[in-house]
């Protein structure tokens, strides 16, 4: 029979473990990053394509840079519409803040930008997220932005209210409001509000500053967002 005093030491080992274990179980597993399709061979296309470009043409540091979802990227005057300033538009269709903080380390951090005007979100809350999933992506793009840029200007223009998706807007207001909130807590960081301007006199999205998909810019729409973003670039 094995003495006392040596079973005890196992004994509380064998606790010891059990309870460590337990604790583990209990934790809150991580929520992914980024999302699954963040795979998505069109976007993998988009970002060869981005590099067959820069190798074409590199474009220049100090550049303000353009990102996010398809109201980015269809935006196809956006150099003629700020004459002034040196642009790179780096737009993917039906991305969201995710996704650019996925590929940041390909179309962000190379191009040493002095300002990221960055928009992304809609697409996000219409997919599901919660506005306080969508602050905390947007956090999770400034943090990796600056772990190689940690001086560079961040402007994130607001979740923009559309016909087709007008069941979002009390989601909309929310997570603007957090956003527009964490921005003016932290240094270097804009909230630019195109939410309010494009709402009609009853609350509801103007319908003229859309294409036929209800969802979509016109260039009176884009026309809008130049004069709400002109005041936040700064001069070539």
């Amino acid at each position: 029979m094995m003495p006392m005093f040596h079973a005890l030491p196992r004994l509380a080992l064998l606790l010891l473990l059990t309870a460590c274990a337990a604790a583990a179980e209990s934790l809150p597993t991580a929520t992914p990053q980024v999302p699954e399709q963040v795979s998505d061979a069109g976007w993998e296309q988009d970002m060869q394509r981005f590099a067959a470009e820069d190798a074409t043409s590199p474009p220049p540091a100090g550049a303000v840079l353009f990102i996010g979802s398809s109201s980015i990227r269809l935006w196809d005057t956006l150099a003629a519409d700020f004459p002034g300033v040196t642009v790179i538009n780096r737009g993917f269709g039906g991305s969201e803040i995710r996704d650019s903080t996925w590929y940041a380390d390909r179309i962000v951090v190379p191009y040493r930008p002095r300002l990221i005007v960055l928009y992304a979100g809609d697409n996000d809350l219409n997919s599901g997220r919660s506005p306080r999933q969508l602050l905390q992506d947007f956090r999770d793009f400034v943090l990796r932005v600056r772990r190689d840029l940690p001086d560079v200007r961040i402007a994130y223009i607001a979740s923009k209210p559309s016909p087709s998706r007008a069941a979002l807007l009390d989601t909309q207001r929310q997570a603007n409001a957090l956003i527009q909130a964490e921005a003016a807590r932290q240094p270097h960081l804009d909230f630019i509000d195109v939410f309010t301007p494009m709402l009609d006199a009853s609350g509801q999205p103007r319908e003229e500053l859309f294409i036929a998909d209800r969802l979509h810019m016109n260039r009176t729409g884009y026309a809008l967002w130049q004069r709400l973003i002109a005041p936040y670039l700064p001069p070539r």
